[in-house]
């Protein structure tokens, strides 16, 4: 008998990938806090962006659960293309819970059967647990105005975000405006700034409108969604680290009619996946996963961009939490599903497009700070179908009676079971070896006894 244990996170992030800027000092963190239900820090500074891509049009989605005054609220980010206000609207944090839910790394639990009796297990699933200033939208150049090189080419209002798109000729002139117009910039941006001036991005500048924000009721800002077409499948994340104090989290949800995406600049590696892990650490399953993950990253030399789900999102097996509808979907981001969408914007880039309504979901887990990935991440996608989970295994020992010989061969085996799934967990984790004997109370176990050879030999 099996059943199936989720590691389903709740997320409080600041928006994904990008850069805030805050006014107050005392707000260093780009990104916000990873928790698991237990209340037990899982992935401090983590973030989420959804990414439905088909061909050249994209539909990026920020998460945001910002840690402070919404009043000091900032954002600069670098876009491919102009964007218009019929490009940008309000997401729902509650999708992106979905998607997280659906594709998190999870336990499974196998059950022994008695080895004295002969019927089929049953499977049965269990409910997964969880493991998870009112300033002025277009602010006017001061009295260096302009020597600043910087334009303003569109100003708009979306729900509680005043929002700016600049463009700019260097990146002293942008430095100076974003402070002549109290952005409190961290050290070194001008140097970042640069390269994105050079590619002719342009920047994305919110603000947090207080009145409009009071109107919605909401106690967080929402996510943000851009719609747009470029050849260029990227996020930008070297300008987010000027914020970073050490590591940062970024979970990317990609979504794509085809099949699984991949870091296009820095290799993919899949998680580790399937293994026989020692019962006792479904109550420890989220020092667990991040044990095993900072092995991992740092087996793999770090600049790598780890694998922990893939799947098309019409079936699972098993499944965490239900696939999304379409219409959630469609909230996602999702533009390629057969039937239109009324409450989509009519501006044809969030319209369907002739594709199938397949969706195929890539989580990717990327750990980054100032010393590697010195590029922004670049993207590919692909044919390729195959699915994939990061999974771990939990085998119960039969507890009860065994006199039949296959019951005492049983019995015999479990030892080096045990310490088998011992030395996985030490391989995975890092953890002490002998930590995790005393834990499991291997030392209690009967030692395995050999079957002399002859018995087996006149049977």
């Amino acid at each position: 008998m099996k059943r199936f244990l989720s590691w389903r996170v709740l997320l409080s992030t600041a928006l994904a990938c990008l850069v805030v800027f805050a006014y107050s000092p005392a707000v260093f963190a780009f990104c916000g806090f990873y928790v698991s239900q237990a209340d037990a820090s899982l992935f401090n500074k983590a973030s989420q962006v959804v990414i439905a891509r088909d061909g050249k049009r994209t539909v990026l989605t920020m998460a945001n659960d910002y840690q402070g005054d919404v009043k000091d609220f900032a954002l600069v980010v670098p876009v491919p293309v102009l964007l218009k206000k019929e490009q940008v609207r309000i997401g729902e944090q509650k999708i992106i819970d979905r998607l997280d839910s659906f594709s998190v790394p999870r336990l499974v639990e196998y059950f022994d059967s008695d080895p004295c009796a002969r019927y089929e297990a049953y499977d049965k699933m269990i409910p997964s647990s969880a493991m998870r200033s009112a300033a002025a939208p277009a602010m006017e150049s001061k009295a260096r105005r302009d020597n600043y090189q910087v334009t303003i080419e569109a100003k708009f209002a979306v729900g509680e975000y005043d929002i700016l798109i600049l463009s700019a000729k260097d990146s002293d002139g942008l430095e100076s405006w974003l402070i002549d117009n109290d952005y409190k910039i961290p050290q070194g941006a001008k140097e970042l700034l640069q390269p994105y001036i050079r590619q002719n991005m342009k920047f994305f500048v919110a603000k947090v409108n207080i009145a409009e924000l009071n109107k919605t009721g909401s106690q967080s800002l929402r996510p943000l969604m851009m719609a747009y077409e470029s050849p260029k499948f990227m996020l930008p994340i070297r300008l987010g680290m000027l914020n970073a104090n050490g590591d940062q989290d970024l979970f990317i949800y990609i979504l794509s009619p085809k099949g699984q995406a991949e870091v296009a600049n820095y290799r993919t590696i899949k998680m580790p996946s399937g293994d026989d892990i020692p019962v006792y650490v479904k109550n420890e399953f989220g020092d667990f996963y991040k044990s095993m993950f900072k092995t991992s990253y740092n087996k793999e030399g770090r600049k790598v961009a780890f694998l922990e789900y893939a799947w098309d999102m019409s079936s699972c097996d098993p499944c965490s939490a239900e696939p999304l509808s379409q219409e959630e979907l469609r909230k996602a981001g999702v533009f390629w599903l057969d039937s239109a969408n009324p409450s989509q914007p009519s501006n044809r880039r969030f319209r369907p497009s002739p594709n199938n309504g397949r969706v195929f979901i890539t989580r990717l887990h990327i750990r980054y700070n100032r010393d590697n990935f010195p590029e922004d991440l670049t993207f590919k996608e692909t044919s390729n179908q195959e699915s994939f989970q990061g999974r771990y295994v939990l085998r119960y020992p039969f507890k009860g009676e065994t006199t039949c010989d296959a019951g005492k061969e049983y019995q015999r085996s479990l030892r080096p079971r045990f310490e088998k799934e011992a030395q996985t967990l030490a391989k995975l984790t890092s953890w002490n070896i002998g930590d995790i004997r005393r834990k499991m109370n291997i030392s209690s176990l009967p030692d395995p006894v050999e079957t002399p050879f002859w018995e087996n030999l006149w049977k």
